[in-house]
Order: C-alpha cells, then sequence, then structure tokens
C-alpha cells in the first residue's frame, strides 16, 4: 500500500466511526425521546451516503408512531433538527443526520423518484423545461436524483419554503 492509499484508508474508517457515534447519539436522544411520549418503537441506526441514518420502526405496525411524522412529515423535519441538534451539543460538529419514522422518508423517495422521472420524460418529449410544485430540501434532492438518472439536469429556483425544482430539456 502506498502512503496516500492507508492515508484515505484511515480517512474513511475515522468517518465510518463519526458517523456510527452520531447515529448512537441519536438514537439514545430518540430513545429518550420515545420513552417520554410513550411510544413503542425500535432505533436502526445505518450510515448511507456519508451521512448517518436512524429509523424509528415498529413491529406492531402501530399508527403512534405517526404522530411523530405529523401532517406532510412537518413533525418529523422538526424532529429530525432536534436530533440534529443533540448531536452537535455532543460532539460539537454539524451533522447531517437522516430521520426516518414509520418508512415515511423511505417511502416518499419512492413517490419523488416517480415524480422525477415522469418530470424528465415530458422535458425530453416537449422540449419544454418543467416546473414542480414547491418541495422540502430533502424532497428537491431526491427529485434531482430522479432527473439526473434520466440523463437530464435540473435545478432549484424560488426561496424557501416557496423553492421548487424545474427539470431542463436536454
Amino acid at each position: 500500500m502506498t502512503e496516500g492509499t492507508t492515508s484515505a484508508a484511515a480517512e474513511g474508517a475515522d468517518t465510518l466511526t463519526r458517523l456510527e457515534q452520531e447515529g448512537e447519539i441519536a438514537a439514545d436522544y430518540l430513545e429518550g425521546l420515545l420513552d417520554i411520549a410513550d411510544l413503542d418503537g425500535d432505533i436502526d441506526m445505518d450510515v448511507e451516503a456519508d451521512r448517518a441514518s436512524v429509523s424509528i420502526i415498529s413491529d406492531t405496525g402501530s399508527r403512534d408512531l405517526q404522530k411523530l411524522v405529523g401532517r406532510d412529515g412537518e413533525v418529523l423535519e422538526a424532529l429530525q433538527e432536534l436530533t440534529r441538534l443533540a448531536v452537535h451539543r455532543e460532539t460539537g460538529d454539524r451533522s447531517r443526520l437522516m430521520l426516518d419514522i414509520a418508512d415515511y422518508r423511505a417511502n416518499k423517495r419512492e413517490e419523488l423518484s416517480e415524480i422525477g422521472a415522469k418530470a424528465a420524460a415530458e422535458a425530453k418529449s416537449s422540449g419544454e423545461p418543467v416546473k414542480l410544485k414547491p418541495m422540502t430540501p430533502f424532497e428537491r434532492k431526491v427529485v434531482h436524483d430522479a432527473v439526473k438518472a434520466a440523463g437530464l439536469r435540473s435545478e432549484s429556483e424560488g426561496e424557501e419554503p416557496q423553492r421548487f425544482v424545474v427539470v431542463l430539456p436536454a
């Protein structure tokens, strides 16, 4: 192994360790939250796309966890920010942690990927830009990825909370 390869491997291991630590801090914080709210749920931790990922799932399929998702994921977004703050308080570093509850984000990701693919197909066939409805940063990221996978380019326009994706023809 060369010195550069060894250094890159050590840096990758350090990053993985740091992300796993973020996941553990987040899991402890969320366990406390579930206890306070008297809700049942299991915590699953992972590292995906260079960020810690924590999911709260229920074996019983209980609708109780939907309270933590809220309308259009609003409560989930707020809990994610609170969890990121808890991680920041412990580590001193800004966290990009992703939180999913009751597979809300996983299901939303599939739905948004379809929207992105359909918008890309429409832009290809019409030759005109396709503007989508305002979305959260998470939603826009998923749509941008789907458009890129379809071989087109997209960009975000507008100001929060009315920021939206525009799919550009080839």
